[in-house]
């Protein structure tokens, strides 16, 4: 399975066969994600954690007592680092055959941040679940799907921007760039609320978020988390592509719609 595969083919998992995570892939996975980086060049340090031993639950989990968290720094930024990279090791998961989802609300925090050690300076945005996807989901988890239509995405004329934010963008417009398109359009979200838009301009791809409500307290933005998972997608897809993507962040002062700002940008070179 190429990256293009997973990403398509990627779905959060909540029900896991009574097969305890191999002992392979878990080291597979450790090994993966600590040599990990991301284009702001934060650091995130990665913990395989087994239920039972930690005391951890999460009740939207079935079958499985292995997760796998990260925690970083408070800095600038951190939560699109956090997004970049966590995605990446959920689409390596996923090429493994191992079953992933984001959780970072319907668990015992507490016991997570115990369990990594959290120190007051850093934070532990996620964790995921590890292990075999069950051949039938859960009824919790068909009913939280269906709750947050989960197998819906907006449209790429709506999330994606020819020039400026007046003109929605057509996969034919975008040529050699919609099928990375495409997997940032694919990709995860908290409730599955797209945050992410795009506007092509010229050789570069500017993301922004389009912010919700809710989602941005005491300094924290989870949706920025979002904003990282569309980050990697983007780049993955367009590496796989033959295209050189070139991370920056360069405001080049849009007009904007109410409630976006301005995340980062791709120079995107054949």
């Amino acid at each position: 399975m190429n990256i293009l595969e997973a990403i398509r083919h990627r779905r959060s998992v909540r029900s896991f066969e009574e097969t305890p995570l191999r002992p392979e892939d878990a080291r597979r996975i450790l090994a993966f994600a600590e040599k990990l980086e991301n284009p702001y060049e934060l650091p995130i340090t990665w913990k395989l954690l087994d239920a039972k031993k930690h005391g951890l639950s999460s009740p939207v989990i079935v079958g499985t007592d292995s997760y796998i968290a990260g925690k970083l720094r408070r800095a600038p930024h951190a939560e699109e680092a956090f997004g970049y990279t966590f995605e990446k090791l959920v689409l390596f998961a996923e090429t493994l055959g191992i079953g992933t989802t984001w959780i970072a609300g319907t668990m015992n925090r507490a016991a997570f941040e115990q369990a990594m050690q959290l120190a007051e300076d850093e934070v532990m945005p996620c964790v995921s679940p590890l292990g075999y996807p069950a051949k039938k989901m859960s009824l919790r988890e068909s009913v939280m799907r269906k709750g947050v239509k989960a197998d819906s995405r907006l449209g790429f004329g709506e999330l994606f921007f020819d020039g400026s934010f007046e003109k929605p963008l057509t996969p034919e417009a975008a040529g050699a760039l919609a099928e990375a398109l495409e997997a940032v359009r694919l990709a995860p979200s908290a409730v599955n609320k797209q945050p992410w838009r795009v506007v092509l301009r010229g050789e570069k791809a500017h993301f922004y978020e389009k912010q919700s409500r809710g989602y941005d307290s005491g300094g924290w933005d989870i949706q920025k988390i979002d904003l990282g998972i569309a980050l990697c997608h983007f780049e993955l897809a367009a590496k796989a592509l033959g295209l050189t993507p070139s991370f920056e962040i360069a405001d080049p002062k849009l007009s904007l719609p109410d409630d976006t700002r301005y995340i980062g940008s791709f120079e995107i070179r054949q």
